[in-house]
């Protein structure tokens, strides 16, 4: 049976939903934002979070207020085909991709929603097991002193894993303190983005560099062209994807088949896709890692969740909110975290 076969026929009750606001300043020149979408019926409340990164489009929707016509019965695919069916967007999104964030905004929220409907969880729902989720922290490196971020957090947390952006401010001198850590599990090389903040300009000898200095870590979203083929042509069974990735047949139009791939929800946008795809990698031998997109709110927990039902081993960057700050406080969960399913729906309970 498909995986999203075993939730499309749910039953689930909706009366109306609400919005929140969530935001936190992670520097002077950045405050993320994001909104929290309950979906409310039968005594219930599902949530998920848009996580669409312009705020001019958070407000637009916070100011527009609960518009959509959600209100009725109907089977948890029913109501995902009417969320895909209407425009989320009170006026036209910045970047065309914040479609598919919003939507599974929407979607998650109606997957909660039905579970804790029915009393029961995504886990049991599914058949499967919670495990405790390994997690690594993302972060780019900046400032005069780029090694010392990574070395306070170490001293912290000396167990802390990391998923970086090589940029073409790195020397050699930082890539070999960064490779004497042992820490880093990935390497996003961001060669898929265009017209963005996290833009890097393609170096084919900072690919060689990384490529060498990490024997073991990940390499993901390389920019590849006739230099960069040939430098990556020895670590080839490391290049990962996911920027390009939104949905099944993305996967399969990839230049060639990937070992592993970062599943990151918000990208596929609806439910069905999303469980196509853990289909499809399993069915073809693909593995897979989860990855956020700074998610301030219950939307982290959710992907904390599908990582420990699907993927617990990997090094998901799916760290816990408090991560996101500079300088983590103490205390935090560590890696693996233990898993922490709340007793209904689609929740991470903390």
């Amino acid at each position: 049976m498909a995986t999203w076969d075993r939730l499309a026929d749910l039953r689930v009750e909706v009366e109306g939903y609400a919005l929140e606001r969530l935001e936190l300043a992670v520097s002077p020149e950045f405050t993320r934002v994001t909104t929290v979408i309950r979906l409310r019926g039968g005594g219930e409340e599902g949530v998920g979070e848009d996580v669409t990164y312009e705020p001019e489009d958070q407000v637009a929707q916070q100011d527009a207020g609960p518009y959509l016509r959600l209100a009725g019965r109907w089977t948890l695919g029913e109501l995902c085909e009417r969320i895909g069916e209407l425009d989320l967007f009170p006026q036209p999104p910045r970047r065309e991709v914040s479609r598919r964030y919003r939507r599974w905004a929407f979607e998650s929220a109606a997957l909660d929603l039905a579970l804790r409907q029915a009393g029961t969880t995504l886990a049991a729902a599914l058949g499967r097991e919670p495990r405790p989720v390994t997690f690594v922290v993302s972060t780019r490196l900046a400032g005069p002193d780029m090694f010392a971020p990574i070395a306070r957090r170490l001293e912290r947390y000396p167990r802390m894993r990391f998923k970086l952006d090589p940029t073409n401010e790195w020397d050699d001198a930082l890539i070999d303190r960064l490779a004497a850590t042992g820490a880093v599990d990935t390497l996003d090389l961001k060669g898929q983005y265009k017209g963005t903040p996290v833009d890097v300009e393609t170096d084919p000898g900072l690919y060689r560099r990384v490529a060498e200095a990490f024997p073991h870590a990940w390499l993901e979203d390389p920019d590849l062209n006739d230099e960069t083929e040939r430098v990556l042509e020895p670590h080839r069974d490391r290049i990962t994807w996911d920027a390009p990735l939104h949905t099944v047949a993305d996967i399969e139009a990839l230049p060639f088949k990937p070992r592993t791939i970062n599943v990151k929800p918000s990208r596929f946008g609806g439910l069905e896709e999303l469980f196509a795809v853990y289909d499809h990698c399993e069915a073809n031998g693909i593995a897979c890692y989860g990855g956020g997109q700074f998610e301030l709110g219950p939307g982290r927990g959710q992907i904390e969740y599908l990582a420990s039902l699907f993927h617990p081993d990997m090094p998901n960057d799916v760290a816990p909110v408090g991560y996101h700050a500079p300088e983590p406080a103490p205390g935090l969960p560590e890696s693996p975290m233990p898993p922490r399913p709340a007793a209904t729906g689609f929740r991470w309970d903390g």
